[in-house]
């Protein structure tokens, strides 16, 4: 069982590795020693997560889409499915938490509730969920849809869908099980309690299948920058993984995040993981030919399609050496992807870069900051987002993986030790002890109704 954190720790930095495939970049896989299988490999993810672990990271992450959503004629997608990935990840660790990602567009909550409390259990207490809604069209066809539900009511359905997990989770008591051999007792099922739930979107009469997890219940994590996204976030979710191209516009991010927490009565704080790219080399000449050697490897018709499906528009649209469009709106009429639009415009007209430039800034993505420099360089970076209450940790994709991950585990990791910001041992064994949250307790709601 999880402690309770002292309110008068010390605020800690919070590290999180985004395992994608072969890394951040989209050429990664295109390296020398890189192995085109990895994508989907399970032994890759292990030795990342294992990397991970030797740093002494809070969790590894993994995302998830429902379709292909990317150009497969030149990288690798997401492809295993992220919670039997992780319970294999969880067997060849011992502390590193494990996240994975579930959309409550395409799912169900009754699934989705006993599938995170059996990796909960299987990883012994390590599991966060991540509460994502689904905004692309081929996901959607993938599912009998025509078209992709509007923002508003993917966002209620999300907002139901998490209040009925939650509620299966806490659907038995903490001792509800006995297992009184001598008795031949095995559950009191007097303490297990239906949920009958009958809602907008779902009828679920529970209760779960199985007892209460190690942590209570996976760590809640969500994603969005939408106005609709925040307020998901601050109803449920303990940790955030965000998008901000500055300083500024994470704190601020930040702050609105904890004043919408605070007006739903929680006032503990939202954690917020910025996303975070990292190219390292020993010098910043090293680093940078690092960046434009891999940036230089992704075709440019790819780096134009991509960024017009983050944008919403022809990629035709696109020249490389202009400026982008004046005339953006968010995409699909406002039914886009919110956090990754904003971002990418936002990081275009801060710095007055071309489309060429934008995209060797992003390193060919879309959205995430990346920093390119030395290990103190990226040391300093992290070191003022934090101190400056810009985040409270970061969720770390290295430009390619596993070995941008060990050039930060090995360069990075010891300089923030070293100042004190991030553990040298992990302290506990759940996931809410790395992050330094208490042990839910069981809600009883099973009472307020009675």
């Amino acid at each position: 069982m999880s402690r309770t954190p002292a309110h008068d720790a010390p605020r800690r930095l919070h590290l999180n590795v985004n395992i994608l495939h072969s890394g951040f970049v989209p050429s990664a896989w295109r390296l020398e020693h890189a192995d085109p299988h990895a994508f989907v490999d399970v032994g890759h993810y292990v030795r990342v997560a294992q990397i991970a672990e030797a740093g002494k990271l809070d969790a590894v992450f993994l995302a998830d889409n429902a379709a292909i959503v990317d150009q497969i004629d030149f990288r690798p997608i997401t492809a295993l499915e992220p919670t039997v990935l992780l319970a294999s990840i969880a067997a060849g660790t011992t502390h590193i938490g494990v996240i994975g990602t579930a959309s409550t567009s395409y799912n169900e909550p009754y699934n989705i509730a006993r599938r995170f409390a059996t990796l909960d259990h299987v990883s012994r207490g390590r599991a966060g969920w991540n509460v994502v809604t689904t905004a692309d069209l081929a996901s959607a066809r993938n599912f009998g849809r025509d078209a992709v539900p509007d923002h508003a009511e993917r966002y209620a359905r999300a907002a139901e869908f998490t209040e009925v997990v939650k509620a299966l989770w806490d659907s038995w008591e903490d001792d509800a099980f006995v297992g009184d051999k001598e008795g031949g007792r095995f559950v009191d099922v007097a303490k297990v309690h239906p949920v009958a739930h009958r809602g907008r979107y779902f009828s679920v009469q529970g209760p779960l299948n199985l007892p209460r997890s190690p942590q209570g219940y996976p760590v809640l994590v969500q994603a969005g920058g939408s106005a609709d996204g925040r307020d998901l976030a601050a109803r449920y979710a303990e940790a955030v993984f965000s998008a901000s191209q500055s300083f500024e516009e994470s704190a601020a991010y930040r702050r609105d995040l904890n004043t919408r927490a605070a007006a739903y009565g929680r006032h503990g704080g939202v954690k917020v993981l910025a996303g975070l790219t990292t190219i390292i080399g020993a010098t910043e000449a090293d680093a940078l030919r690092r960046r434009d050697e891999l940036v230089d490897r992704i075709p440019w018709r790819y780096s134009l399609n991509r960024l017009a499906g983050t944008l919403g528009i022809d990629a035709d649209r696109l020249k490389l050496d202009a400026p982008l469009p004046e005339d953006l709106a968010l995409p699909g009429g406002g039914n886009g992807n919110h956090t990754f639009f904003h971002a990418t415009i936002a990081q275009a007209r801060r710095h007055g870069y071309t489309v060429r430039e934008l995209i060797r800034s992003l390193a060919g993505g879309t959205g995430h900051r990346v920093v390119v420099g030395t290990p103190e360089q990226v040391a300093d970076d992290i070191e003022h987002w934090f101190n400056g209450g810009a985040a409270d940790g970061f969720n770390l994709m290295p430009d390619a993986l596993p070995d941008g991950l060990g050039d930060f585990v090995d360069g990075v990791v010891p300089i923030l030790q070293k100042r004190g910001l991030f553990r040298t041992e992990y302290e506990g064994t759940t996931l809410r002890e790395h992050f330094g949250l208490a042990r839910p307790d069981n809600a009883q709601w099973w009472r307020k109704s009675a």
